[in-house]
């Protein structure tokens, strides 16, 4: 049986809602089966009257003009917002879930040096992470979904060069070896990489008119970044 499955990944809005509305109509055309937003929906900036969760209400009220099903996990700025995406049924935080007969799980948040809202501890992501996959072991097709990128890939790289990702993420692939592990957080440390035969995906900042786009086919994954503008 011909299995094919395409996955839009959307990340990093930080509270950038009129950009995403820039955006939204170009990707509409996009042939894909599953939105994917690994994180970061606010930031540090509210607009005065709105509230994180009225900013994430917003996003998913957006991208769901696309009409395909949402996955989500928080970012490190959205630890207000854990329960409202689990209200709307797209959360992966901590949980699996199976959409078109793939395996999505994953785990929220990052650690970084400005003590945003939502830093776990490397201990609670492996738990979190070792919860979800249990959800959805059975699937034939997984893939992970985090907002911390791995770490010593060609995706958790710092403009200085340094390396910033997730020991946790990485070795969790290394073991579970998922076809996709989807991931944000370093805007410029978007794009395309591989541990074992993992593809990585780091989709940069949407509202700078980057998005990936990952396609499965018969057990053959490609990932690429586009850029919108």
């Amino acid at each position: 049986m011909l299995f094919l499955v395409n996955i839009l990944a959307v990340s990093c809005f930080h509270s950038d809602i009129e950009n995403l509305l820039n955006f939204i109509d170009r990707i509409s055309s996009f042939n894909i089966d599953v939105v994917v937003c690994p994180g970061d929906f606010t930031d540090n900036y509210l607009p005065k009257g709105f509230s994180r969760v009225d900013l994430a209400a917003i996003i998913i009220e957006e991208l769901s003009i696309l009409k395909k099903p949402i996955i989500a996990v928080p970012g490190s700025w959205d630890g207000e917002i854990i329960g409202f995406l689990e209200k709307k049924g797209v959360s992966v935080h901590g949980k699996g879930k199976v959409v078109d007969k793939i395996g999505f799980y994953g785990f929220g948040g990052a650690r970084t040096p400005f003590g945003t809202p939502f830093e776990p501890e490397d201990s609670e992501i492996k738990r979190g992470l070792e919860r979800a996959f249990h959800d959805v072991r059975k699937a034939g097709v997984l893939v992970q979904v985090t907002h911390a990128p791995p770490a010593r890939t060609g995706v958790d790289v710092i403009s200085s060069g340094a390396h910033v990702g997730s020991e946790t993420v990485r070795k969790f692939i290394e073991e579970k070896q998922p076809a996709v592990a989807i991931c944000s957080h370093i805007h410029e440390g978007r794009g395309v990489d591989e541990i074992g035969k993992t593809k990585i995906v780091n989709s940069g900042r949407f509202p700078e008119g980057y998005c990936g786009l990952i396609s499965i086919e018969n057990g053959n994954t490609r990932a690429k970044i586009i850029n919108l503008i």
